[in-house]
């Protein structure tokens, strides 16, 4: 099964389209803040947040519980597309209903490869994975960025590494970022 979950309109075919609101027409209407999803236990195959994550979860236990039943409904090796606002245009920061922003690093918080890691090195970052029971492997990540700079990228007048650099400095450069994590459960159920 494939979960489009806060699918609004945007209905691809092929997906399960989840919503809590029925104006939008779901398959299945529910409110992912609300717990458990209406799904079983590893019968999901793929899963897309199209720019619906950043809208949920704003308490930080409410954030960390989704992740836990999407890890929990996900079968092993199942992928989740994520879809959002970079942080750092005015599209997430102009919407109230944004209530956090989701980073390369957000999810990797979530990896118990890397949490392992951070704890042998006495690193500070939160061992989501450890502590919820939880592995998501961030496959990829790619940046969407304004034409503006894609042309002055495509006329060689700014580097790749000056387009890295202008987007970690300054608003309005990247548009939206698009992750790719894979579930690892190395055979639990």
């Amino acid at each position: 099964m494939k979960l489009n979950l806060g699918c609004g309109f945007n209905k691809p075919n092929g997906f399960v389209h989840v919503d809590m609101f029925k104006e939008c027409q779901p398959d299945v209407v529910h409110n992912l803040e609300n717990f458990p999803y209406p799904f079983e236990e590893s019968s999901v195959d793929e899963i897309l947040f199209n720019h619906s994550l950043e809208h949920i979860g704003q308490q930080s236990s409410v954030f960390l519980k989704i992740m836990q039943e999407i890890y929990r409904i996900c079968h092993d090796e199942a992928l989740i597309q994520i879809n959002v606002p970079h942080p750092r245009h005015d599209n997430f920061i102009s919407d109230p209903t944004h209530v956090r922003a989701i980073t390369p690093m957000t999810l990797q918080l979530f990896d118990l490869e890397l949490n392992k890691h951070w704890q042998q090195m006495r690193a500070a970052n939160s061992p989501f994975a450890i502590y919820l029971g939880v592995n998501f492997k961030l496959l990829s990540t790619n940046i969407s960025v304004e034409q503006t700079y894609i042309d002055q990228l495509n006329q060689n007048k700014i580097t790749n590494e000056e387009l890295k650099v202008l987007i970690s400095e300054r608003n309005n450069v990247a548009t939206e970022y698009r992750f790719t994590l894979k579930v690892i459960k190395n055979g639990k159920p």
